[in-house]
């Protein structure tokens, strides 16, 4: 019988890092999927990569993309290294801790008191946090659309937030670019709203606001560090404490948001000690296995020596 084989695909630099061993959850992965049996290369990703990826023979990994075949599966970042997550869908509202349920009284408060603490110290440097009046809305891309996981477009999103007469600040996304349309729309929003103020910091924007406005971005998972409440208007696999515009309405969430106190200790160390990937944990290579297994690859976990 062949030895299994899975191709990992990669772009650069995560590529070159990974082939240098400088990125500890591919290593971690490697290992585990060698000490299955198996064997590990990784790869160059891309359009012509992507194309032949269904003629090449055994199994294959990409990041932050959908798989292209029945033998393939995506990893990405759980918001934070060291925590990491293997599925077989690339959007984050399909992953498996989007369907999971969350129960505060399952985690141990002190545990999650000081993983939050540690956590919050490492990604989030700074002074205490404030409690401030002004709403942060992170804008991210196609500003106009709504598209299939919204409840509205970001436009109009963020009409609706400054509608509620607080102070708003709308951050831009820094790698996604607006087009003349897009510059137009936002202009009549300030035109329409003198309480909106488009661009600014989004971090110190984030320690001191009173709360998260987003479709899905990652910036309210950050809030979550900070004690802000968020309320989104898209689909997203951080969605369990948050005030979620598609089952209360938009005015209902904006209205419930600033007095919005779920456990974010507990919520943070049961989204990525529990449901992640640790890779600097002791069970992390068995979590690899058992990701992978649960994504329908037939590998075995290394027999015990």
């Amino acid at each position: 019988m062949a030895t299994p084989h899975l191709h990992v695909y990669l772009e650069d630099p995560m590529l070159a890092d990974a082939r240098a061993g400088r990125f500890n959850f591919l290593n971690v992965l490697a290992g585990a999927v060698r000490g299955a049996g198996w064997t590990v290369a990784f790869v160059p990703s891309g359009p012509k990569a992507r194309a032949a990826a269904s003629s090449r023979d055994g199994y294959a990994l990409f990041h932050m993309e959908q798989p292209v075949h029945d033998r393939a599966l995506t990893f990405r970042r759980a918001y934070h290294y060291p925590f990491g997550s293997i599925e077989p869908v690339a959007e984050r509202w399909r992953f498996s801790v989007a369907r999971a349920a969350f129960d505060p009284a399952t985690v141990d408060p002190a545990r999650a008191a000081t993983f939050a603490a540690r956590l919050r110290d490492r990604v989030l440097p700074g002074p205490p946090p404030i409690r401030g009046d002004a709403v942060l809305v992170p804008l991210q891309g196609h500003i106009r659309r709504c598209r299939s996981f919204q409840t509205m477009s970001p436009v109009e999103m963020l009409d609706r937030v400054c509608a509620t007469g607080r102070p708003v600040t709308a951050t831009l996304h820094p790698r996604e670019t607006l087009d003349d349309a897009d510059r137009a729309a936002l202009a009549g929003l300030t035109g329409r709203h003198p309480n909106l103020t488009v661009g600014g910091n989004t971090a110190a924007a984030l320690r001191d606001c009173a709360f998260v406005a987003t479709q899905n971005s990652a910036v309210a998972f950050d809030g979550y560090l900070l004690g802000k409440p968020a309320v989104l208007f898209g689909q997203i696999d951080f969605h369990h404490i948050a005030l979620n515009v598609a089952d209360v309405g938009a005015d209902e969430a904006l209205a419930a948001a600033p007095a919005h106190a779920p456990d974010f200790d507990a919520y943070l160390f049961w989204f990525l000690q529990r449901r992640a990937i640790n890779a600097a944990a002791p069970n992390a290579p068995a979590r690899i296995i058992a990701a992978m297994r649960k994504g329908g690859w037939p590998i075995r976990p290394p027999p015990l020596s």
